[in-house]
């Protein structure tokens, strides 16, 4: 693993941990807000979504195992800021979530790279899949199960901004890592290349 690939990792991780506990504490303190096309979803569902897109990328760096240990810490760390209610769920729907997101962009991130199609499509589809579940089981542990159908179009609005917002930095951050690698690249050949004589 290069030194930027686990810089990137645990810059992800620190970004998952800080995502879930803003989440819960926004949440606990703000309860509902609007989010776009007569929708309201709870304060902390960007802040949910930012951590359910981030963890693609911890995972592609530190492995399934960085992946749950930031779940852990953030979970943890969540019970000092947000109603232990909200901790309980946040916890309860990132760990399934998370299991669903193994199985489906795990094998499909294998055969793509950063910023591509597949990888896009990768993010995609587990962040919908991850969305659905954690979105069911966050609000039927924190409010109950009344309140997953009235909620649930406005919650899945809101980590969608999120999970937009994650395919743009990425396609973005492998367009100037493959410009990077371009121009080393040149530079060796540069220097590799036997000197003509005079």
């Amino acid at each position: 693993m290069t030194n930027t690939v686990r810089v990137i990792g645990y810059a992800a991780a620190v970004g998952v941990v800080g995502s879930v506990i803003l989440s819960n504490w926004l949440t606990t303190r703000y309860g509902f807000i609007p989010v776009g096309f007569g929708q309201e979803a709870t304060a902390g569902t960007l802040a949910a979504g930012a951590a359910l897109a981030l963890r693609d990328a911890v995972q592609d760096a530190l492995g399934k195992a960085g992946m749950l240990v930031a779940v852990v810490i953030a979970t943890i760390l969540s019970y000092f800021v947000s109603a232990p209610s909200i901790a309980i769920a946040s916890a309860a729907a990132f760990f399934l979530a998370e299991l669903l997101n193994f199985l489906i962009y795990t094998p499909l991130r294998h055969r793509s790279r950063l910023g591509d199609r597949r990888w896009a499509a990768a993010v995609t589809s587990s962040s919908i899949a991850g969305a659905l579940v954690d979105t069911a089981v966050f609000l039927g542990i924190a409010f109950g199960a009344a309140a997953i159908m009235p909620a649930l179009l406005g919650q899945l609005i809101g980590k969608a901004w999120a999970t937009i917002l994650y395919l743009v930095l990425g396609r973005s951050v492998a367009h100037r890592l493959t410009k990077r690698t371009t121009r080393v690249d040149e530079t060796v050949q540069a220097h590799q290349a036997p000197s003509t004589p005079n």
